[in-house]
């Protein structure tokens, strides 16, 4: 009798709510950091990986678009064509086209980048 009074009390105890900070516990997977977005470090990669297929070299795809240098890039980051394409905002065609949307992070890198002036760093 003791020892099925133990082995429910313990089965109460082990399975029983219990209390953690779950941030520190599961800590977020993949933070998006937006600190130093500087043209070298976090746009290029972004650039590289999802526009210049289409939008670089002498690729025909991109309807005349190019933006595999700091240059051509700066000039639809000015005329507001870059953010309103990736952030699929319709006012100009979504990007990447045909491709899964660029990830929050990579739009808040981008976001960042050119509020910090856009500089060619």
């Amino acid at each position: 009798m003791k020892f099925i009074f133990l082995t429910v009390l313990s089965a109460i105890f082990l399975t029983s709510c219990y209390y953690d900070k779950a941030q520190l516990v599961y800590p977020a997977e993949g933070t998006c950091d937006t600190t130093n977005a500087t043209y070298s470090l976090k746009v290029v990669p972004i650039i590289n990986a999802n526009c210049t297929v289409c939008h670089g070299g002498t690729a025909t795809a991109g309807a005349g678009i190019k933006l595999d240098t700091y240059t051509d890039l700066k000039t639809y980051v000015t005329n507001g064509q870059l953010l309103n394409s990736i952030n699929q905002t319709g006012v100009v065609p979504a990007m990447p086209l045909s491709a899964a949307k660029l990830s929050a992070c990579e739009i808040n890198q981008i976001t960042a980048w050119i509020n910090a002036g856009a500089l060619n760093n």
